[in-house]
């Protein structure tokens, strides 16, 4: 019988923890599996994420996108015939909550990273248990390289949650730029007052490196000639990173995040009008693509892609307020809403020998899950800490088992402080959202929109309506009780876990 996520019943794992389908003999399996690849190599095996900026569900050729859209991906789309294909992978709306929802397994009103802090604002890592910090525990090497926007107070840096080395920048692309460019920012760039009132604000305008529990020390302004060549740099050092790997038997995590494709795009000077679309935009795909493709061959050119889990993914979805230089996705709204379009993002996973190639799945899949699966697969799992709620689910088994199914019953969608959405099998409930009127803004982020709840709720089937336009609810009441005893017991796990913000700290 073909198995239901509406009607399968969770298991309660620990008052700390997100319940879980269980699949008792996928799991067996999967250990089976683990097992026999520990007592094969006696070790346990790498971790390499690779986490795109702004691009959109729809952008890989995997995805259905690639020469369609004006950008093929065929280093992309190998990876995805290697490996599994997730269709219903979940980030946060906007990046900063992203990435700490990757580093820790907690959704932003847990970790407190809310919205990306932007121009040396408050907020950060600090104080939060990462993925880093627990897999350097049990004996890994890591590595962070490219992207951070975590935090840019010293607490906050890679450096000193977990990571050995990082090399990249502490803040986003469009900082460094903008107000450098005369297209976009005339008024800054022909002021010489207001350029200097820039540079005076408290932001490292500078990529920078460090090592743990050392300073962050700057190695090169970023200008805009200098931010076409960071991709490349910064795959360059992952490359050596993993060809120096190589040479022992030590476990690594690699967290290389890209520039690319954030606004505003200026790609590599070879990779100029390289793509079909002759875009920016689109160019940078085709650099991001051939990224993947070089740490893929340093893998296999060391000896090290049987031993190394690859992940790839965004940090959410496409940035449509810069829209032609903006990402693709077949989904209702963009970046910084709950709309799918702002949240269901592009996930690869693949491990020659481990994890099954050429398949896909729409089993539910959040950022979240990363945590506690990695450190399953690292043999860390006693490692999770107990003293906070982690909203992660461990989802080793549905990554190692044949045609394996996901642990996670619901999806939840946060939009900062206000719970918006559940999602379960097909359908999702929505609570609230924001408009997708170009004429409102919501916050400080300037995503477009303003809030609205819906004091009765909508109910859409994603199967049948991606683009969120058809409310059903009235025709499917019967599925109430399933959505709102899912929304009350996760609501209810902030009353011994209280919210935090993180933004409100000073740096």
């Amino acid at each position: 019988m073909p198995f239901d996520p509406i009607v399968a019943e969770t298991t309660r794992v620990a008052d700390h923890r997100e319940p879980v389908i269980a699949h008792a003999e996928q799991t067996a399996a999967a250990r089976a599996r683990l097992e026999e690849y520990r007592s094969k190599h006696g070790r346990n095996p790498n971790f390499c994420w690779i986490l795109f900026d702004d691009v959109g569900w729809g952008d890989f050729g995997c995805y259905g996108g690639g020469v369609a859209v004006g950008a093929p991906t065929p280093n992309i789309d190998r990876l995805a015939r290697a490996g599994l294909l997730l269709t219903s992978c979940y980030s946060e709306p906007s990046c900063s909550p992203s990435r700490a929802t990757l580093m820790t397994g907690r959704l932003p009103m847990r970790h407190g990273l809310l919205r990306p802090p932007m121009y040396g604002e408050p907020g950060g890592l600090q104080g939060e248990v990462t993925i880093a910090s627990l897999l350097a525990d049990a004996g890994y090497t890591t590595q962070a390289v490219g992207k951070w926007h975590m935090g840019e107070n010293r607490e906050s840096q890679p450096q000193h949650v977990g990571f050995d080395d990082f090399y990249g920048f502490l803040s986003v692309s469009d900082m460094y730029t903008e107000w450098r460019d005369p297209y976009f920012f005339p008024e800054i760039a022909y002021s010489e007052e207001r350029t200097k009132w820039i540079e005076n604000q408290p932001f490292n305008k500078c990529f920078v490196h460090a090592t743990r529990g050392g300073d962050a020390e700057d190695v090169e302004e970023v200008t805009i000639p200098v931010l076409s060549t960071l991709d490349d740099k910064w795959a360059a050092y992952s490359e050596d990173f993993i060809k120096r790997m190589g040479g022992g038997d030590k476990p690594w995590f690699l967290y290389h995040n890209t520039r690319g494709a954030h606004f505003d795009n200026y790609p590599l000077e070879k990779y100029l009008g390289s793509s079909p679309a002759k875009h920016p935009y689109k160019d940078t795909i085709i650099e991001l693509d051939d990224i993947v493709g070089r740490l893929v061959a340093a893998l296999r050119e060391t000896g090290q892609l049987e031993h190394t889990m690859i992940m790839v993914s965004s940090d959410n979805g496409p940035e449509m307020e810069t829209w032609p230089d903006a990402a693709y996705t077949p989904f209702r709204c963009a970046k910084g809403s709950t709309w799918e379009g702002g949240v269901r993002v592009p996930a690869i996973m693949a491990w020659p020998g481990m994890i099954d190639a050429d398949h896909a799945s729409d089993g539910l899949f959040n950022f979240s899950d990363l945590f506690p699966t990695t450190l399953a697969l690292a043999g860390a799992h006693a490692s999770i800490p107990d003293d906070r709620f982690i909203d992660g689910v461990d989802q080793s088994s549905f990554l190692l088992a044949p045609d394996g199914r996901s642990h996670r019953k619901y999806h939840y969608y946060w939009l900062q402080t206000m719970f918006s959405a559940v999602r379960c099998g097909e359908y999702k409930m929505m609570l609230a959202s924001i408009s997708d009127d170009s004429r409102d803004v919501m916050n400080p982020g300037g995503f477009t929109g303003v809030e609205q709840k819906y004091p009765y709720g909508r109910l859409y089937n994603l199967y049948l309506d991606p683009k969120e336009t058809h409310s059903y609810l009235i025709r499917k009441l019967a599925y109430i009780e399933a959505f709102t005893s899912g929304m009350s017991h996760h609501l209810r796990t902030f009353g011994k876990y209280p919210p935090k913000n993180a933004m409100s700290r000073p740096s």
